[in-house]
């Protein structure tokens, strides 16, 4: 099951802590981040689906030697659409901040300097989404383990699911 099935999954559960309104307010803020960039919302899309890589990368480190807890916390932590520039740090190490802030500018084009400006709302956005799994009654969180993708077949995009929740919602 792909990540955006997961995500509606637990936005359908009740035991979970995702919703519509949740989604629609993450669509929103890439808009509003698009537009305040003087970007489409495409680009922004794939510089989410670029952070989003770099993010799995970094929580899948991070389970490895901390635990699944430790990942959980920060999930549950720093997931929001306001701009947190301690959930970028608690994530991404500097050097992997410049890694996908160089890597976001070539991909996109977008300027070096507006994709490191940007960090401070995209990491917390993609937390926010994989927060939609967090079960309100403790035990896990099924988008998580999706996102970090425990069986190892690599099925895992966030600008798809980004593309896939704008169609869904109409955005």
């Amino acid at each position: 099951m792909g990540l955006f099935d997961q995500i509606m999954g637990a936005v359908a559960n009740p035991n979970t802590q995702g919703s519509m309104d949740q989604i629609g307010t993450i669509l929103n803020t890439v808009q509003q981040l698009s537009n305040n960039t003087g970007t489409n919302s495409s680009t922004m899309q794939s510089a989410m689906g670029i952070v989003g890589n770099f993010v799995r990368s970094s929580l899948q480190q991070k389970q490895a030697n901390q635990g699944a807890g430790t990942v959980e916390a920060l999930v549950n932590q720093f997931g929001g659409t306001a701009p947190n520039a301690e959930a970028v740090d608690s994530v991404l190490s500097g050097a992997e901040q410049q890694q996908v802030s160089q890597e976001v500018s070539q991909r996109t084009g977008l300027d070096l300097g507006v994709v490191q400006g940007m960090l401070p709302m995209l990491v917390p956005m993609v937390l926010n989404l994989l927060k939609t799994g967090s079960s309100s009654q403790g035990g896990g969180n099924s988008v998580l383990n999706s996102f970090l993708d425990q069986d190892g077949d690599g099925d895992v995009d966030m600008a798809d699911m980004m593309q896939m929740a704008s169609r869904h919602l109409g955005q």
